[in-house]
């Protein structure tokens, strides 16, 4: 194994998440601090509260590690308000809300646990063979989605759903993953094997030491 996968360990579900990555066999660290950060080849932001997470990430000197780091094109999967804090807009978000940015779609903040009730059901999604059980919990929807996104995963388009039915719930632009459920929940590990195939794909197209000194 030639890479690490760190949880931004400021607030949330992150003991849950390191368990499902030791799991999987990969080497998984916590990461409060822009040391730990550098030293990670892909990033899972978990479920918590976005804005005191952003407010923690300012505190221990992260907010702007986290930026450069995304904006440069390490793998992060967000998951709930981990996508909050990766979406580029926020509808229904405190005032004044920050996220770190990346995702070209629009959010809805709280939207499982304000509009209607939080959930759980299987869900389709893309790259799985079998439909994933997912747990929403005070969760976001996605509004809307840019040219480059590619859309996982929707609740299924049920009447009984309410407002939730139809709506996007997983996306994927490049090397950055995110839902709005809670994957690390119900011990089915197979979300976080797309992600973990996401790092070692980015870990193998990046350029060799020899490679960069020779450009």
């Amino acid at each position: 194994m030639d890479h690490t996968i760190g949880v931004l360990a400021l607030q949330g579900d992150v003991r849950e998440h390191l368990a499902v990555l030791t799991r999987l066999g990969e080497r998984a660290i916590a990461v409060r601090r822009p040391a730990e950060l550098a030293s990670v080849d892909g990033l899972i932001i978990p479920g918590g509260e976005s804005t005191t997470m952003i407010k923690l990430a300012k505190i221990f000197e992260l907010y702007e590690p986290l930026r450069a780091r995304i904006r440069d094109g390490l793998p992060t999967f967000g998951t709930c308000a981990g996508m909050i804090l990766l979406a580029d807009r926020i509808e229904g978000g405190a005032v004044g809300q920050e996220t770190l940015g990346g995702l070209d779609i629009t959010v809805r903040r709280n939207a499982f646990g304000r509009q209607v009730d939080s959930f759980e059901g299987d869900l389709p999604l893309t790259g799985l063979d079998e439909p994933v059980h997912a747990v929403f919990i005070r969760a976001p929807w996605v509004e809307a989605v840019g040219d480059g996104v590619e859309v996982l995963a929707r609740v299924p388009a049920d009447p009984a759903r309410g407002a939730a039915a139809g709506r996007i719930v997983a996306v994927r632009q490049g090397s950055l993953m995110a839902t709005s459920f809670h994957p690390e929940v119900g011990g089915d590990a197979r979300v976080h094997e797309l992600f973990v195939d996401l790092v070692r794909r980015a870990r193998a197209e990046r350029p060799t030491d020899h490679e960069t000194k020779r450009d």
